[in-house]
């Protein structure tokens, strides 16, 4: 199961983190590398939605 750890207390980044939590789960259970694929890319976007949220957070310091 993913580490979760390094949650923040906000909670953006808690639903973050958990959808980070699911997508892993899911990856691990996929059946082809196709599905893999999928979900890697749905990562990918999560990923750069979490950037994009610390970059405007530090805008606003």
């Amino acid at each position: 199961m993913f580490n979760r750890t390094m949650a923040s207390s906000t909670d953006s980044s808690t639903a973050v983190d958990d959808e980070v939590c699911q997508l892993y789960e899911r990856y691990q259970a996929a059946e082809s590398d196709a599905e893999r694929r999928e979900i890697a890319l749905e990562m990918g976007k999560l990923d750069g939605r979490r950037h994009s949220e610390i970059y405007a957070a530090l805008e606003n310091e």
